[in-house]
């Protein structure tokens, strides 16, 4: 079970801290890289979303795990 919570640890950080950068770069865009600030606020909100939807994503129960009760 720690091998999927570090796989989900290992998506998650570095989609919130892009997303984060995506956002501030989106936020502070002014002049000419104005133009581009539908596209940073965009990406920062799908990296920002796809991190937190990682991480509540339910884990499976292996087959043989021995804490569960056996299946009929």
């Amino acid at each position: 079970m720690s091998l999927n919570r570090t796989a989900k640890g290992i998506v998650l950080v570095p989609a919130l801290l892009l997303g984060g950068a995506f956002l501030a770069a989106g936020v502070w865009a002014e002049g000419s890289a104005a133009e581009n600030r539908n596209l940073a606020l965009s990406l920062g909100g799908v990296l920002m979303a796809s991190g937190l939807l990682a991480q509540l994503l339910p884990e499976p129960v292996p087959e043989n795990d021995p804490d569960q009760p056996p299946q009929p």
